[in-house]
């Protein structure tokens, strides 16, 4: 099982969305996020892995539903934080992102399943954000616990 945590940043209607450098996903749109690290906090790998993917510094305001994939060879668990702009300086990894953009939600709507990866996830996360179903972020205790 792994974890993936990550952000969605909304501004003017728009949502900044990354675009995929991976073979198997190669040019598909995708929301900033990434797999989480053994020992790093849900809140500050998402914090990281949108500034890995876009070179911008965020601030997060809420949590989305928690979505439960199962793929062929392992579940994910895909944890979205809503998250506001604090710092913007469109940055990447060409080996890893083709483009970073701010898209229209409409726009985003609108896109063929080939365009958008995990297309279901995809559009149930700006449906959710549309219709304001984000759980405050004191739902996560960021504390770490020794046994």
């Amino acid at each position: 099982m792994k974890v993936i945590t990550g952000c969605i940043i909304k501004k003017d209607n728009k949502i900044l969305m990354v675009k995929e450098a991976k073979k198997e996903i190669y040019g598909q749109w995708n929301f900033p996020a990434g797999h989480l690290e053994e020992f790093v906090k849900i809140i500050d790998g998402a914090k990281r892995e949108t500034f890995e993917e876009t070179g911008c510094k965020v601030k997060l305001v809420g949590v989305l539903p928690i979505i439960n994939i199962d793929l062929e060879k392992e579940t994910h668990i895909l944890i979205r934080f809503l998250a506001e702009i604090v710092e913007e300086n469109i940055s990447f990894d060409k080996e890893e992102i083709l483009e970073v953009k701010w898209i229209k939600i409409e726009d985003i709507k609108k896109m063929k399943k080939e365009e958008l990866r995990g297309y279901e996830s995809a559009i149930k996360t700006v449906e959710d954000v549309e219709t304001n179903n984000i759980y405050p972020l004191e739902i996560f205790n960021n504390k770490k616990y020794n046994s």
